[in-house]
């Protein structure tokens, strides 16, 4: 394990943001965690954990030590039960999956970032949400160094939301994940945008694979790869919101789209606000606002982290203004 100084953070973040860290290293298992939280010269400075660093906005230079997690290794332990390591890739996993027979993250497809953060924010897509298959996961406790195993329940997810970006934002790396996955080849297609795909290839009893493959194809008619257009795909949570709230703004806004939360909520797409404030496509120079999805803000290339924060800024302002809804970030900014 090597302890790096003043490294660049351009190759660790999917924005490609040539921020630096005052200190980097690359942990592969538990006992490297242990030595550098044991190592006095790193007790008082501030820790950024890094997994596939696609959730990331840097703004500054890091003056600490940035720890990006690589630990890999996929297992079955038990009947549909398969343990991922956290440094393991999101899309390698869920193609793994789909490789050995099992089903059930499939919609999932082609999400950006690693398997350690997807319990996070409890990513989802098309109609699934990583809550569905989730079955417990280890975490290293950055206080007593001890590692701790959290179930379904305890990890209280919400949407886009854990207790690791609430009451234990900070205290806790995760170490790997596991999932219940299903053998039985039943595949949810509610969404609409998949079942259009699946009917443009006359499959009509579609398999998790092509399932997969349709998910695969609509992300990428949308969202720009990270590897040509600096981007974190989704900047901003789809709001949610009152149905008096709704009523009132469909009056104004007839077209404005809305899914059922519950009996007194529901959400509506934050693409459609952020498009209908007049974002969508605009550009300012070495950054903008993706020309397909809204959602998506871009760097074309030698934007600083300031520069997009400061465009969030001023869309979550136009959007309050013209529909009274405050958008939350998906994306963290360091």
């Amino acid at each position: 394990m090597q302890i790096l100084e003043n490294t660049s953070l351009k190759s660790f973040n999917t924005f490609g943001l040539d921020c630096k860290a005052l200190y980097f290293t690359e942990v592969q298992s538990v006992e490297d965690l242990k030595t550098i939280y044991a190592d006095a010269r790193f007790t008082n400075l501030p820790k950024l954990i890094l997994g596939g660093g696609s959730n990331l906005l840097l703004c500054n230079n890091f003056k600490g030590l940035v720890v990006k997690v690589a630990l890999k290794g996929v297992e079955v332990v038990g009947d549909g039960l398969i343990k991922a390591q956290a440094g393991e890739n999101w899309h390698e996993f869920v193609l793994w999956s789909l490789n050995n027979g099992y089903n059930g993250i499939e919609n999932l497809s082609l999400i950006p970032g690693n398997v350690g953060a997807a319990p996070m924010q409890n990513i989802g897509a098309y109609g699934v949400e990583l809550k569905d298959t989730f079955v417990e996961l280890e975490a290293f406790h950055t206080g007593s160094k001890e590692i701790h195993v959290f179930s379904n329940s305890l990890c209280e997810f919400g949407y886009r939301e854990s207790v690791f970006k609430g009451k234990h934002k900070g205290k806790y790396i995760i170490l790997s994940v596991t999932f219940k996955l299903k053998v039985d080849g039943e595949v949810d297609i509610k969404y609409g945008a998949i079942g259009q795909q699946l009917k443009a290839k006359d499959i009509s009893d579609p398999s998790a694979k092509d399932v997969s493959d349709a998910v695969i194809a609509i992300r990428k008619s949308k969202l720009p790869d990270p590897s040509l257009i600096g981007n974190s795909g989704s900047f901003f949570k789809n709001p949610i919101i009152l149905k008096s709230h709704f009523n009132r703004l469909k009056k104004s806004y007839p077209a404005l789209p809305s899914y059922p939360v519950d009996d007194f909520k529901v959400k509506v797409p934050a693409a459609w606000l952020i498009e209908n404030a007049g974002w969508k496509g605009k550009t300012m120079g070495a950054y903008g606002v993706h020309k397909k999805q809204a959602l998506v803000l871009v760097n074309y290339g030698g934007a600083l982290g300031s520069d997009i924060h400061n465009l969030a800024k001023d869309i979550q302002k136009s959007v309050d203004t013209l529909f009274s809804i405050e958008l939350q970030l998906e994306v963290n900014i360091v």
